[in-house]
């Protein structure tokens, strides 16, 4: 069949806006430029309220994984006790890293499906007072959990541990808040909910983060936050930037803006409930329960999964994603963050509907939640 226009709903990278990716072709300026040293801390603030901080937002070229390295990099050093907590493929991430990093690496696990335990994490840090930071993910895409991180950040109570999150999945579509929930460190990255090509991911760290950073006796070079600080004050990048990502971005942060964050919450939200009921009106079992479903990435279960992914993207054009570790080939992802609307999650059941023979089924069931919300 012809298809002009591909459907990617994948977890990242997500589709981008057309005027976004014209703002990326843009004509190449001098990085250390007078234009360029404008752009850079205007863009870095408007980002601070998605992070929920005031804090200096970092900015670093490479994708999410660089960022997370970034945050091992100035925080573990050779057997620094840590704990990190896994309950997917992002959570182990970050026990791997910290291991590249010589970190004295603690593990609490928990089952793919579900969310992380602040009570679980509570008794384990009265046990381990010698843990200096604690690693965890805000939404874990692998797994579609979104983690409650206020409830982890208050777990601590007054433990020495800093608390580090991945909000790679979640930043611009999943409300958060820094400062107020006592986040010391938390990531994200261009190519998800803020709807830029992949490529900088960005950084922001709290004073007693950057702190520890600063007696930090680990080597580190590129991910240096004090070589950042450095040329920052300056209003520079330390090395070169992708320049125009940063043009892309800028033009992203206009859509995100006119929107209000808010609103976008307020949509992702309204696409996870559309997905999720379509899901099931097919006789489909989502991964996750409602109660820590993630609102940027739906899993759902399925036999012979990659089998049947492929065989959508071939006939309507429609991508979807694969499952990781334990469930890969048992399920598939429909992304729903980013430049995404409710009539896109309409196109995906309809694709889910028409495969499965039950046309109408999942739409139907998808229309009367978008219907109830307005």
């Amino acid at each position: 069949m012809f298809r002009f226009k591909q459907e990617l709903r994948i977890p990242g990278p997500t589709p981008v806006p057309p005027q976004v990716l014209a703002k990326a072709s843009s004509p190449m300026i001098n990085h250390r430029g007078s234009v360029f040293k404008e752009k850079l801390p205007q863009i870095l603030r408007r980002l601070q309220p998605l992070f929920g901080t005031t804090e200096q937002v970092y900015m670093v070229t490479g994708s999410g994984t660089a960022g997370m390295e970034m945050a091992v990099a100035n925080l573990v050093s050779p057997g620094t006790p840590v704990l990190c907590l896994v309950g997917g493929f992002f959570g182990e991430r970050w026990a791997k890293m910290c291991r590249a990093y010589g970190g004295e690496v603690h593990e609490l696990s928990y089952p793919w499906d579900t969310a992380a335990s602040p009570d679980q994490v509570r008794e384990y840090l009265l046990s381990h007072p010698e843990i200096e930071v604690v690693f965890a993910t805000h939404n874990e895409s692998s797994t579609t959990v979104i983690n409650d991180i206020q409830a982890l950040a208050e777990a601590r109570g007054s433990h020495q541990a800093l608390l580090v999150v991945d909000a790679v999945s979640s930043l611009g579509g999943v409300p958060f808040a820094m400062d107020e929930w006592g986040v010391d460190v938390v990531v994200t990255a261009s190519q998800k909910c803020l709807m830029a090509p992949p490529g900088l991911a960005f950084v922001c760290f709290s004073k007693r983060a950057r702190e520890k950073a600063r007696a930090s006796s680990g080597s580190r070079y590129y991910f240096d936050l004090e070589i950042y600080d450095a040329y920052f004050q300056r209003q520079e990048p330390p090395y070169t930037p992708s320049v125009s990502l940063c043009f892309a971005l800028d033009e992203a942060l206009n859509i995100l803006e006119a929107e209000g964050l808010e609103r976008a919450f307020a949509r992702h939200l309204l696409m996870r409930d559309m997905v999720r009921a379509g899901v099931r009106a097919l006789g489909l079992e989502p991964l996750t329960e409602d109660k820590c479903a993630s609102p940027t990435v739906t899993g759902v279960k399925l036999a012979h999964a990659d089998a049947f992914r492929a065989e959508i993207r071939e006939k309507y054009g429609v991508e979807f994603a694969g499952g990781q570790g334990p469930f890969a080939g048992k399920i598939f992802r429909i992304g729903h963050m980013g430049y995404a609307t409710p009539l896109d999650m309409l196109t995906s059941l309809a694709v889910l509907e028409m495969s499965l023979d039950m046309p109408g089924a999942a739409t139907s069931a998808a229309e009367r939640v978008w219907k109830q919300a307005q």
